[in-house]
């Protein structure tokens, strides 16, 4: 949302779009996450810069993403798939 330089959000603004992303990594392992970019996203983790447990387990690939309409949206989508069993967690992105 764009703010004017007093910090507030402006009226009429239209949100920044986030995705929900799902990393497969090393030793077959998930990782979850939200970004605005989910492919230069991908590249951080890749070259250790994303987080702590990518640094870890390396991510191999991207599973899936999913865009919603802004953060609070893709944070609780990202809470309600880091709930599910590993299975569940595929199948969040085809419903």
């Amino acid at each position: 949302m764009a703010r004017d330089p007093a910090g507030r959000a402006g009226i009429g603004t239209k949100a920044t779009p986030y995705w929900l992303y799902l990393l497969e990594c090393e030793g077959g392992r998930f990782y979850a996450g939200i970004a605005i970019d989910v492919e230069q996203r991908y590249y951080r983790h890749v070259f250790g810069v994303g987080a702590k447990f990518t640094r870890a387990f390396p991510p191999k690939r991207v599973l899936a993403a999913r865009r919603y309409a802004s953060k609070a949206a893709a944070l609780r989508a990202e809470w309600a798939l880091k709930q599910l069993k590993r299975d569940g967690k595929i199948g969040y992105f085809q419903r």
